[in-house]
């Protein structure tokens, strides 16, 4: 998956490299077809890193080869796809909360640092004379920390999600093949249901 990426992203410095060797020549034609390749591989690599996350829970689930569980992960999720839509976007603000909390409260807390409001350390504090340069690299130092954190909890949520998924696959609640989810995630399962069905209701 990471050759695949590799690749991609070679093709794609290697277009960056012919478009300005062609700059010159002032062709409209010839950036034109150098913008669509360089926007098709954008959107090819961002596939293969889809698929690339996915590929690797089924490897670790099913315990198969890379493209064998790239497939299964890219079928599962495409026959659950009002789902992936649903969890995506809620996962996707609520990390992003998180990232915003941690970055206020980052930049709050050094500005009283800098700013000598909290009495107990301001004489350990030296005096600077912008002292809002630390605070800017320190917000942006905490923010791609925070990034990196929520990342994993991004892959976590990934991972219980195909989970969740493939368990809606094999099982259908009745007492021959009961879901083995927890109770949370099956009033989890009651909400997405009633959501799926009001965007199904809602499409023409």
């Amino acid at each position: 998956g990471s050759l695949l990426i590799a690749i991609v992203r070679m093709i794609r410095t290697v277009l960056e490299y012919i478009e300005r060797k062609t700059k010159r020549f002032n062709n409209d034609l010839t950036r034109c077809l150098i913008w669509c390749c360089k926007c098709c591989l954008w959107c090819l690599e961002k596939f293969m890193r889809f698929v690339n996350r996915n590929a690797y829970i089924m490897c670790a689930v099913k315990n198969t080869n890379f493209c064998k569980s790239a497939k299964e992960a890219f079928s599962l999720l495409m026959r659950n796809l009002v789902r992936v839509v649903v969890l995506d976007s809620v996962v996707d603000f609520l990390l992003f909360l998180g990232k915003l909390v941690i970055v206020l409260l980052t930049g709050v807390a050094s500005y009283m640092t800098f700013s000598g409001q909290i009495p107990e350390i301001k004489d350990d504090i030296p005096t600077l004379n912008y002292f809002f340069t630390p605070i800017v690299f320190i917000v942006i130092g905490s923010y791609f920390i925070a990034s990196s954190f929520f990342g994993v909890y991004a892959m976590a949520v990934d991972t219980l999600f195909l989970c969740f998924l493939e368990d809606l696959e094999r099982n259908d609640g009745s007492m021959e093949k009961p879901y083995y989810m927890s109770k949370s995630l099956k009033k989890i399962l009651g909400k997405m249901e009633k959501t799926v069905n009001e965007s199904r209701y809602r499409s023409p």
